[in-house]
């Protein structure tokens, strides 16, 4: 499983590098100093977890998972209490408190999952205002076009992102996600049931019961790909 180290400090990457000799499963791919370094060893190595210092010069760790388009599975580092806690509001896999305690390292590798054959984007890192997820894109069950903007809707949480459809789309697993219109687009297993509706269109009613109507023409491509 390859990791990244980053942090901008080198004693503590040197000492968690040390602690994970202890889990020879961990494979460290590289190390960085800051967000733009993280930035383009994740381009090049697609790592399977990050060990990630929430508070860096510059841009933070916060700032630099906002860049990627997928996000791999995250373990924060951090020497502030209340930057542990906001790792728990983006739903980390875990934080680790500097100086890390090899316990706690232990726990939170014990957490991670094997990587997964890749058909599209797996995580998404979603800040609105002073809130920030951590989003499966499995949990996903509705993505609504604003202009430029992409509404996400999983659990009771509706924030905005600010990336078009069009561009999430392209990322998006074909086999889960369907574009149901110019404004919509469905997650596959969270449809509940569809219903014909008004004319040629077909009705999608999600999960929950959020309501989406299908254009004509993407209506004929579902009727097609299902045998309706």
């Amino acid at each position: 499983m390859k990791a990244i180290l980053i942090d901008d400090e080198r004693m503590a990457r040197q000492e968690l590098r040390r602690l994970l000799v202890a889990h020879p499963q961990i494979e460290i791919a590289g190390e960085a100093r800051n967000g733009d370094e993280a930035l383009r060893m994740i381009e090049e190595h697609s790592p399977d977890v990050l060990f990630l210092d929430v508070r860096m010069p510059g841009m933070s760790g916060f700032d630099m998972l906002e860049q990627l388009d997928s996000v791999p599975q995250v373990i924060f580092t951090t020497a502030f209490d209340q930057y542990a806690l906001k790792a728990f509001e983006v739903s980390a896999l875990d934080y680790l408190v500097k100086p890390v305690a090899p316990e706690r390292l232990a726990k939170a590798i014990g957490k991670l999952k094997p990587p997964a054959q890749r058909g599209g984007i797996e995580r998404v890192f979603v800040r609105d205002g002073e809130r920030c997820w951590l989003v499966r894109t499995a949990d996903i069950y509705l993505l609504e076009s604003e202009g430029n903007y992409t509404r996400l809707y999983f659990a009771a949480e509706r924030p905005l992102v600010g990336r078009s459809l069009a561009a999430l789309e392209e990322r998006l697993d074909p086999a889960v996600f369907f574009r149901a219109s110019r404004k919509h687009m469905i997650n596959l297993k969270c449809v509940d049931r569809v219903e014909p509706g008004i004319g040629d269109n077909l009705h999608v009613v999600l999960r929950g019961g959020m309501q989406v109507e299908m254009s004509r023409r993407q209506s004929a491509r579902f009727r097609a790909r299902w045998g309706l």
